[in-house]
This record gives C-alpha cells, sequence and structure tokens, in this order.
C-alpha cells in the first residue's frame, strides 16, 4: 500500500512538471540498453583511462548518471528478473543462473536453496503493463529467464523479440534469423533495434536492448582490438579485446542516440543505459583462484558473483532532453526492482491490479537531476546459493546483504558472519565496522531477518560436507554454451 500512495504522489508530481514543459511528451518513448558484465568504472565517465567511452559519455553529460546504481544480484538472471517482474527474488525464485549443481555444493557446510530458472507466469513484466498503456514492445538481445515457448519474451508482454547470447560471432537466435557471415552479435542486435524504432516512431515505444556484451567468451572485432592492443593498461584495465567489446557497446549507444536525432525523437525519449552486475574482475585482491582477472572495479571491492559493492553496484545513466537535467550526478540509490514503478510513473501507467512491486519510483529524483531526496525502504539481496571460481574457491557462499543509508550489512550463512560497513566513508568495504558498531549490527541485521521473514525468503539448509563435483555438470556446461537463451555464466 506504501508503495501505490508514492506512486500516486510522484506521478501527480510528474503530470504537473510536464503540463509546464510544453516541448515534452507526457508519454515518452523508452529505450534501455543493459550489458552484460561490464564494471562499474568501465566505463570513462565512470573513471576509466583504458576504455573508451565518448558515446556514453556524451549519454552522460546530456542525462542525470547515478553512481549509487544497484542490481538485485550479483549475477545475471536474478537481475534480468528483477527488473522485469519488478520482484525480489524469493517472490521469483530466481536467485542465480541454472542448477545448483553448477557448482560443487555437496563440499559445504549448507545445502543451497533450488533455483528457478524461468521467471513465473504469474508474473506480470514491465513490457505487459507497458503495452496496456499502449506502448508497442521490442526486445532483442539476452533473454535468460526461460526458453520454453511460453516463456520467451514474445509471450511475457514483447510484441516483437529476438533472443541471442552464448556467443558474439557465428551466433544462434530464436527465433532464427540469418546474417552475413562475420557479422558481430552487438551490431545484429542495434541493427534490430534501430529498425523497430523507425517502424514505430509514430507511437510510444519500449524498446529493451539487453546485449550480450561485454561477457565472456572475450571476442570482438579485430579493428577494436588493434586498436586497443598500442594502449598502455590503466589500473587494471588492461585487456585488448575486452575493451573492444566495450566499444562496440558504445558504439551501440551511439547509432541509437543518432537515430533518435535524426528522427526528432529524441526529446520525446527517454534513454537508460546500465549493466546487469559488477564486472569480471577484483578477484585477485580477495585471494581467489582465478586465471586472472578481466577487468577492475577498484575503488569498489570484488565483482560479479559477490555482494560487495564490486558485485552489484552498476553505472546507471538516464537522458531526457529538456525534461531530465543535463550533466547531472546524485549518489542517491536505485536498486533494479525499482525501474518498474519508475518507468510506471513517467509512462501515465497503472500498477497491475493486485500486483506487488517491491521497488519504489524514483522519477522525482530523474526530473530533479537527482537534486530531490528519494525517501525509500532499504535495498536488500537474497543470496541463498554458491558461485564457484575454480577448484576450491568460491566467489560467494550463501548470503544476504541490506543497505540503509550509507550503512550496509552483510550477513554469510555459513556461519553466520556479520559484516558492517559504512560506504560514506569506506567506498571499497575495507574496515568491517560489526565490532565496533554493535548496536548498528543488531539494528540492521533485524531489519534483514524481518524483510526475510516478511518476503518469505526460504534459507539453504544443514549439508554433510562430501567430497568430488556432481555428476554431469562439465557436460551440461558444455551443452548449454552457445544456445540463444542459455549462455553460462562463468
Amino acid at each position: 500500500m506504501r508503495n501505490r500512495i508514492v506512486c500516486a504522489a510522484v506521478l501527480s508530481g510528474l503530470m504537473l512538471h510536464l503540463a509546464g514543459a510544453a516541448a515534452s511528451p507526457a508519454r515518452p518513448n523508452i529505450v534501455f540498453i543493459l550489458a552484460d558484465d561490464l564494471g562499474y568504472t568501465d566505463l570513462s565517465c565512470y573513471g576509466s583511462r583504458y576504455y573508451e567511452t565518448p558515446h556514453i559519455d556524451r549519454l552522460a553529460a546530456q542525462g542525470l548518471r547515478l553512481t549509487s546504481g544497484y542490481t538485485c544480484g550479483p549475477n545475471c538472471a536474478p537481475t534480468r528478473a528483477a527488473l522485469l517482474s519488478g520482484q525480489y527474488a524469493p517472490r521469483t525464485g530466481i536467485y542465480t543462473v541454472g542448477s545448483i549443481d553448477r557448482f560443487n555444493w555437496q563440499s559445504r557446510p549448507l545445502r543451497p536453496v533450488d533455483n528457478q530458472t524461468r521467471l513465473p507466469l504469474d508474473k506480470v513484466t514491465l513490457p505487459q503493463a507497458l503495452k496496456a498503456a499502449g506502448y508497442v514492445t521490442g526486445m532483442f538481445g539476452k533473454w535468460h529467464l526461460g526458453e520454453a515457448a511460453e516463456y520467451h519474451p514474445s509471450k511475457r508482454g514483447f510484441d516483437e523479440a529476438l533472443c541471442s547470447a552464448g556467443r558474439h560471432f557465428n551466433f544462434e537466435t530464436d527465433p532464427p534469423t540469418e546474417y552475413p557471415p562475420g557479422t558481430y552479435l552487438a551490431d545484429f542486435l542495434t541493427d534490430k533495434g534501430l529498425d523497430f524504432i523507425r517502424r514505430h516512431k509514430e507511437q510510444p515505444f519500449f524498446l529493451y536492448l539487453p546485449h550480450f556484451a561485454v561477457h565472456a567468451p572475450l571476442e570482438a572485432k579485430a579493428g577494436l582490438i588493434d586498436k586497443f592492443k598500442a594502449k598502455t593498461p590503466v589500473a587494471g584495465h588492461h585487456n585488448p579485446t575486452y575493451a573492444a567489446m566495450i566499444a562496440s557497446v558504445d558504439q551501440s549507444v551511439g547509432r541509437v542516440m543518432a537515430l533518435l536525432d535524426e528522427l526528432n525523437l529524441a526529446d520525446k525519449t527517454l534513454v537508460i543505459f546500465s549493466s546487469d552486475n559488477g564486472g569480471v574482475g577484483g578477484y585477485v585482491r580477495e585471494g581467489i583462484k582465478l586465471a586472472g582477472d578481466v577487468t577492475d572495479n577498484a575503488p569498489l571491492r570484488g565483482g560479479k558473483g559477490m555482494l560487495y559493492e564490486g558485485g552489484v553496484r552498476v553505472p546507471y545513466i538516464f537522458r531526457w532532453p529538456g525534461t531530465i537535467p543535463a550533466g547531472a550526478t546524485s549518489d542517491r540509490p536505485i536498486n533494479s526492482v525499482d525501474l518498474y514503478p519508475t518507468l510506471l510513473e513517467i509512462a501515465g501507467a497503472k500498477p497491475p491490479a493486485g500486483y506487488t512491486l517491491d521497488g519504489f519510483s524514483y522519477a522525482r529524483l530523474l526530473l530533479s537531476g537527482g537534486r530531490s531526496g528519494l525517501e525509500r525502504a532499504p535495498l536488500f539481496w537474497h543470496f541463498p546459493g554458491y558461485l564457484g571460481a575454480g577448484p576450491g574457491s568460491w566467489r560467494t557462499t550463501p548470503a544476504g546483504s541490506i543497505r540503509v543509508g550509507d550503512w550496509k550489512l552483510l550477513e554469510f550463512f555459513e556461519d553466520s558472519r556479520l559484516e558492517l560497513y559504512n560506504l560514506k566513508h569506506d567506498l571499497s568495504e575495507t574496515n568491517n565496522l560489526a565490532q565496533a558498531q554493535p548496536a548498528k549490527v543488531r539494528e540492521l541485521h533485524a531489519q534483514l531477518r524481518k524483510w526475510r521473514e516478511e518476503i518469505k525468503a526460504p534459507m539453504p539448509t544443514p549439508n554433510t560436507p562430501q567430497a568430488g563435483p556432481p555428476a554431469g555438470k562439465a557436460k551440461k556446461k558444455r551443452k548449454a554454451a552457445g544456445r540463444p537463451g542459455a549462455a553460462v555464466d562463468p
């Protein structure tokens, strides 16, 4: 109920704002571009001095750049489920990628919660809600929320949908589509998105463009790789192929911006850019036995697969010329579940009747260029499983987390360990204040436990550790690789 009251208040303010801005439409087009595995500092406008992202930088300069944007999970599927359902993982059952048998949990003291690999059919998706409000909807890219026909995005609210993930060259699509030999997937998906915009320029549209880049395997166009081979690595950013993949995503953003300008749609379109989780890096500092970091999320701690900031804090950029002030930044925290109610507010759409939305609209934050306060509930994470990182190494064991204001508490379920950090003074999460601040620990831990009870979050159960990997794990991973909707996260 509180969510709906907040939504109504923000909607009223939004409509008053738009009424006074004749150049701004009450129902903007919406383009949401989502990178895969792009780290927090992997953009020039977020600090990289090696990667080059001029188009994304321009998007940020023309809009609002958020520095405390969070994903609902430390890897792919839970974030995508939260974005499209508006619900936290305990409501969807999607906590990670694939079966719990992807990693050798049998050697650990807890049995993970069984993982759902398909977004349940009773969830009312964001495109369904926007479609009901008069939007035409299109999605081209990585879905990862169910491969069966009834779970395909074309059945989940998208008028047009094409899925592809697993490879960047010689890729497969669902439904099957022909393309010239040597085509790069990011370019192909952008072509599809641009065609969608051209065909629907006369009506409100929602374009979801979830790239598979910059996810492994590391594959990029040769000319771009050569360009970055000539550059000197800087601060953990060092891989020319990865840099070239980022450049291809940046080119995609530039092409979308150029078409919106060409069609005189820029002022009528909200463009959003983000990533689904932190970058594949920061592990070496954690003592995790990997072959090496692909990138580095410093000053954030850790990376993909971890509930530390490097795993869940990502770039978030919003541009709507003439409506969102240009060149603005904000450190107000937002979360994946917040996107759904925010876009409903901006589109003037009603929340689905009887459907629970866990997020809070930040429409007012956007319209004020980050100046307006955002009173909201705490941010929560629930990850009741394991993510491996090679024999005997783990990116995360079952854990949960809560952020309230500048404070962040992590709870590790195997040994009940609690870690407390003040992100304002310790962004790198190096100074665990749990012993120094017992009252704050009790306060946040109580809130985290209460939330788990209210949302009925399942917890891992005791296990008698056994040696050896689960049978058939490697075979299953090899079989899945390359399928349009079944990319296996490392």
